[in-house]
């Protein structure tokens, strides 16, 4: 094969593969392994859930979850975080279709909305403490506060995530597909609201 038609082989290559690697799945690398660190999340989560299951009924020494949680105010902060999988659609659909710029900002609404989230929780745990719930109080207040604070954790470090990305963005510092790059930011984001769904399901609505 001649040196033209080797050059003119692999170029078509990275332009076919984009230099990434693909699994047998049909996934890339990177989506694989997000897709197994999600995976280990729900089982982490999945832990967490249960232990508040077992012990939300566990408060003799301080107040109870129906004393202290405020739905309507939940319901709103849920609702906000909601719409941040919306903004992130938007953001990775205008990235498939190369428009950058505009999957900035939806990234950029997507993270200011994540920080109004983990804004109100704060709040909210700043009441439930002024109510009497501290982390020490009762084994309920422990493991809600472990839950629920862990998740906040999550959240902020998507919002970290989403504002590095816009970060690299701008400078054109994203190597590879930065299509993928912000679908695999997406994948985190949707991955927190669903467990946030969930949360809100089991702590908030169904009784102790």
């Amino acid at each position: 094969m001649s040196t033209a038609a080797v050059a003119e082989h692999g170029t078509s290559h990275d332009d076919h593969g984009g230099g990434h690697g693909h699994t047998s799945t049909g996934l890339s690398n990177n989506k694989l392994a997000m897709w197994l660190f999600l995976g280990s999340e729900c089982l982490l989560f999945g832990g967490l859930i249960s232990t508040y299951m077992l012990y939300r009924g566990r408060h003799v020494k301080g107040p109870g979850p129906d004393q202290v949680f405020s739905i309507p105010y939940t319901s709103v902060s849920s609702f906000v975080l909601l719409m941040s999988s919306l903004t992130m659609v938007l953001a990775v659909a205008e990235a498939q279709k190369r428009n950058i710029d505009k999957a900035k900002l939806w990234m950029t609404v997507t993270a200011v909305l994540g920080a109004t989230f983990v804004g109100g929780q704060v709040f909210e745990f700043t009441e439930f403490y002024r109510k009497g719930l501290g982390y020490t109080t009762s084994l309920f207040g422990s493991s809600f506060y472990t839950l629920t604070g862990f998740h906040g954790v999550h959240v902020t470090v998507g919002i970290i995530m989403l504002m590095a990305t816009v970060g690299m963005l701008k400078s054109n510092k994203v190597p590879g597909d930065k299509a993928e790059v912000i679908e695999l930011v997406g994948l985190y984001w949707h991955f927190v609201d669903i467990v946030w769904i969930l949360i809100f399901t089991l702590v908030y609505l169904i009784p102790a």
